[in-house]
């Protein structure tokens, strides 16, 4: 049983969807998801030996116990023309 539903109500929606897309094209959609996941799997198993290669190198290790400093070009564009509005009014 999964989560209430019987057997015989899983075989009833199967021969529904059967006779809905017919299954030329169940058979399609299986050889799609069947391929999507094998590329899923060896995506993830190249990325895990791209990890181990990286690990191996130290120039590919990062850091973060410096501080970053970032410059925020609008904010400071912003407090030079409340500048420059300040200088305009006296």
């Amino acid at each position: 049983m999964l989560g209430g539903i019987s057997i015989w109500q899983l075989l009833i929606v199967l021969g529904i969807i059967i006779l809905i897309f017919g299954t030329k094209k169940l058979r399609n959609v299986g050889g799609d998801l069947g391929g999507a996941v094998k590329g899923f799997k060896k995506a993830m198993h190249e990325e895990e030996k791209d990890e181990g290669e990286k690990a191996d190198d130290p120039n590919a290790r990062v850091s973060h116990d410096e501080e970053l400093n970032t410059y925020d070009v609008k904010a400071e564009k912003k407090a030079h023309d409340q500048e420059e509005h300040q200088e305009e009014r006296k």
